[in-house]
């Protein structure tokens, strides 16, 4: 395994379409001053050299797994196998990575063009070679994902599932069925959504993000079907005549909008062509989202939603090891109600359900009740509160206070939301200007000011005299504060001129009339890239209470710097291997450590 630290950055991840069972078979071997080379598991064992101080050759190693594959899982013997064979283009002739012949052994049957998985599959280039050797099948291949294509010559590719095993029919892939159980963790999901999206739904004419979200609820509908009834067939599988495939999707669609009537509306169709519905239907089926680990599904969401929208309204979606640092920094009770009045895509309420279940004696339908009872959230942005809607049903049961409106203009609420509010006493009064939750997680958006007279009036703390405009977030201040009830708690994502500026003054002694400062966390630069490179910190506040937090002028503030963001300068994670296990590698679980001692030398309520 050295040698593959050595090629990849994270085997684990840029290998991941492999099982750990399958990466064990590799031979590797040391000669010639410290070269690496493997043994080809093809009919010739050549030895192929992947790695000196001069070279690295991850493709070859994803070429020797998916030979290993086909030997072994889909039953091709060894000598119809050949890899690099010479394929001819005109005049021009290139080399194909791997080639499975008929039992003839000269009429190509399957072809395979391998990629490292830093280099996207390439379909375009598949079909050239193709039709070159008029093979029936393709794949194209990178560690992370794989597309498959058939043509029943002379028609059009089509996409596959799966390959047939030796002496099996193409129709023999159609045929398969599985239940829930039989699913796969979509470690690549965002790899697998990323080449769709180039393959198909970029060039559909339609909506990315709204087409693949309906066809996500109609699978997650069809899963839950398989996880309540353990000898249901799963639905949601391509069918060799691909109208079939869309009959059955748009039949799941139907009924998963009957079963969250709030996320969809009544007209809502899925508006993909069979052809284009068929590829992504061929590509996910077999992926388990349900059972999926939240970070995967939450990335592959914030990569569907346009980088535009995300900028233009400072939507960054809140790394998930600094939401864990905020949840168990303020240690929310089993009792307490807990907001995010910018939730975007759940985050901060599904770490807070997540923490719940670990320090309580909750079971399942424990957990699912308190997070269907205790956490409520806001966004003005649709697709945002669809995002949320669809990671609280995937972590829990679905039956979550997740709201699309803009937290900062009650005003402008509808009756839907106040009645909610209403039923569980959370308004403290008519206006929906000050509530009662316990406590408060959130990143509210940074980017853009708010002009609108009717939302200025409503903060006379943060709003200076005759001010026709301000940052969105310098509102969301005031506003968090509102909804906390005395002795409430807050932690809140705020750029570091908060902090800092000799304009925001008014604003710091705002938040020190309110609340105790409990303590103020930076976080290194790189936190929230790709997105943004702003600088961040995150405060927590105490609101005072007689009791819970009595109002003194002199007390001690929790200060600490993360220096260690689990990122690169490029915003991609950083991970290590710890006791055979793959974490990221971050400080700010210290950080939480500190501030739990700090917190028990002050003896702050929540703490004791």
């Amino acid at each position: 395994m050295n040698i593959l630290n050595k090629i990849f950055q994270n085997p684990q991840d840029s290998l991941s379409i492999f099982t750990s069972e399958e990466i064990s078979l590799l031979n590797f071997f040391t000669k010639d001053n410290e070269k690496y080379y493997l043994k080809s598991f093809s009919n010739k064992q050549e030895e192929k050299l992947i790695y000196s101080k001069s070279k690295s050759a991850p493709e070859e190693i994803v070429r020797q797994l998916f030979v290993n594959r086909l030997i072994n899982k889909y039953k091709y013997p060894k000598e119809l196998i050949e890899i690099e064979v010479s394929v001819n283009f005109g005049r021009e002739t290139k080399r194909a990575d791997i080639i499975v012949y008929k039992d003839d052994k000269i009429t190509p049957y399957i072809l395979i063009e391998v990629k490292s998985p830093k280099e996207k599959n390439d379909v375009k280039q598949l079909k050239s070679y193709l039709n070159a050797e008029g093979a029936e099948l393709g794949i194209t291949i990178n560690g992370l994902t794989q597309e498959i294509l058939y043509r029943p010559y002379p028609k059009d590719f089509s996409a596959l599932p799966d390959i047939p095993e030796y002496k099996q029919e193409v129709e023999d892939v159609f045929e398969k069925t599985f239940k829930y159980s039989q699913l796969k963790e979509p470690r690549q999901l965002k790899q697998i959504i990323q080449n769709l999206e180039d393959l198909v739904l970029a060039n559909s004419g339609f909506d990315s993000f709204d087409e693949i979200f309906k066809i996500i609820y109609a699978k997650i509908y069809d899963e839950v079907q398989g996880i309540e009834k353990s000898d249901y067939v799963l639905q949601f599988r391509a069918r060799k005549n691909i109208e079939s495939t869309k009959l059955s999707i748009d039949a799941l669609f139907e009924e998963a909008k009957k079963q969250w009537k709030d996320i969809f509306e009544d007209s809502d169709k899925i508006k993909l062509k069979d052809t284009h519905l068929a590829i992504i239907v061929a590509n996910l089926q077999e992926w388990s989202l349900m059972g999926s680990d939240l970070q995967i599904i939450d990335d592959t969401f914030e990569y569907l939603i346009p980088d535009v929208a995300k900028g233009k309204k400072g939507q960054y979606f809140t790394p998930r090891h600094v939401i864990d640092m905020c949840v168990a920094i303020m240690n929310p009770k089993v009792n307490e109600y807990i907001i995010d009045t910018a939730c975007g895509s759940g985050g901060f309420l599904i770490h807070a359900m997540n923490y719940i279940r670990d320090v309580s004696t909750l079971n399942t339908a424990g957990v699912q009740n308190y997070a269907a009872k205790r956490l409520w959230g806001i966004d003005f942005d649709e697709r945002s509160s669809k995002i949320s809607k669809a990671m609280m049903l995937i972590a829990g049961d679905g039956k979550s206070h997740i709201f699309k409106e803009n937290s900062l203009d009650p005003e402008g609420w509808g009756s839907n939301i106040k009645v909610h509010f209403e039923a569980e006493r959370l308004n403290a009064d008519k206006s929906y200007k000050f509530f009662n939750f316990d406590v408060l997680l959130a990143n509210p958006p940074f980017a853009g000011e708010v002009n609108e007279q009717h939302v200025l009036k409503q903060y006379n703390n943060v709003v200076k005299e005759k001010q026709t405009k301000i940052s969105r977030h310098l509102l969301f201040i005031e506003r968090n504060l509102n909804f906390v009830k005395s002795g409430g708690r807050l932690a809140v994502v705020l750029p570091q001129g908060v902090f800092n500026n000799t304009s925001e003054k008014h604003i710091r002694d705002f938040m020190a009339n309110k609340a105790r400062i409990l303590g103020v966390v930076g976080l290194e630069v790189n936190t929230f890239k790709p997105h943004t490179g702003t600088k961040t910190s995150v405060i927590f506040l105490q609101k005072w209470h007689e009791t819970l937090c009595p109002q003194v002028n002199d007390y001690n503030i929790f200060f600490a710097t993360s220096e260690v963001s689990g990122k690169n300068n490029s915003g991609e994670y950083i991970k290590k291997i710890v006791d055979g296990k793959e974490i990221l590698q971050h400080d700010l679980f210290d950080i939480v450590e500190a501030f739990k001692q700090f917190a028990l030398n002050e003896n702050l309520s929540f703490w004791k």
